[in-house]
């Protein structure tokens, strides 16, 4: 990373992560511009991607070379591959422009509704009305907490972003029980750049009435071709063991300096003991995700990556802690 001073670069990073205290991660373009940096000089533990999912660079290239983004997108083939690949008919799923869209539908459909915090933010942001006596959102595995819902526990909405890399498989299937269950599949295939997420919904009814509030043409074309081509290629069940023992690794390098370590069913650990710990790892190239806007001051959510990112990481915390100014909190 380009900065040098210490306490200099300490204040701009104070200042950028207050400014960045969002309701998601991932934001290192915008990190890069206030810390005068090169974007690719800093390395992403913020937002949560699936470190094993296949590179999607040569679909999108053929996606290009065959035209795709000269005509409108036909979902057919995205579709049929999609619902194969979670055993559910076509006619109940809904592709969106990322699971964000999938959020905002649902919610505008919904009406009324909460969630239970902490959780994702988005829910409540989309919700026209928060209302305890409406529709219950909830993420499986929590987000951030980490937690695999128990399998008595209910809800109107299930939010699946991580479900995949958690447990190995595609769904739980709550969409048979009535509720609705949206889905991110940029975080499984680590490609927030191309947005695709999705709705699966408990009826064809439902879905058609989703549908009616869906923005035409929201699938693009070049998205349309990578989905109908990539998911053969998806092993989520061996994806979702290598980032258990990915997450392990993490979980103990964290521990080896020291700070509270919550290590759950999720794709990413949860971190306490010092309690400026995003300033001073950005200050080094990493850059994790504040949890303030879920309600969880001096916890730091770190996600899975590979070794590369790991040493990274390692190197970042031992800078960090090779400082004597350092606030421990317990």
């Amino acid at each position: 990373m380009a900065v040098n001073s210490h306490l200099h670069d300490y204040h701009l990073a104070d200042t950028a992560i207050s400014m960045l205290s969002t309701e998601h991660g991932g934001n290192v373009y915008e990190v890069a511009r206030l810390l005068s940096v090169d974007p690719s000089s800093i390395t992403d533990l913020s937002a949560t991607m699936n470190p094993f999912a296949p590179d999607l660079g040569n679909l999108v290239k053929q996606a290009v070379d065959m035209g795709y983004h000269r005509r409108y997108p036909d979902e057919h083939d995205a579709l049929r591959e999609l619902a194969a690949s979670v055993g559910v008919s076509p006619d109940r799923l809904l592709l969106t422009h990322g699971g964000s869209e999938a959020i905002s539908l649902v919610a505008r459909l919904c009406g009324r509704g909460y969630c239970e915090h902490p959780d994702f933010s988005l829910y409540e942001r989309y919700l026209p009305e928060i209302d305890l006596n409406g529709v219950k959102f909830r993420s499986n595995p929590r987000n951030p907490t980490g937690e695999l819902a128990a399998a008595s526990e209910c809800a109107g909405v299930w939010d699946e972003a991580f479900y995949q890399m958690a447990t190995g498989e595609w769904t739980r299937g709550d969409f048979d029980s009535g509720s609705y269950v949206v889905g991110s599949l940029t975080k499984l295939l680590a490609c927030p750049g191309i947005r695709m997420g999705y709705v699966i919904c408990p009826d064809d009814k439902s879905a058609q009435s989703l549908e009616l509030d869906r923005t035409e043409w929201t699938f693009g074309g070049i998205e349309c071709y990578i989905l109908a081509n990539v998911l053969d290629s998806c092993d989520i069940g061996n994806w979702s063991r290598l980032l258990a023992e990915t997450t392990s690794d993490l979980a103990t390098l964290v521990a080896s300096y020291g700070l509270t370590v919550h290590y759950s069913d999720a794709p990413w650990v949860l971190v306490r003991g010092v309690g400026d710990l995003g300033q001073r790892l950005i200050v080094h190239g990493v850059l994790v995700r504040d949890c303030a806007s879920f309600g969880m001051p001096g916890t730091y959510r770190i996600a899975a990556c590979r070794e590369k990112e790991m040493d990274k990481l390692d190197e970042a915390l031992s800078r960090v802690f090779s400082y004597d100014d350092i606030e421990v909190i317990g």
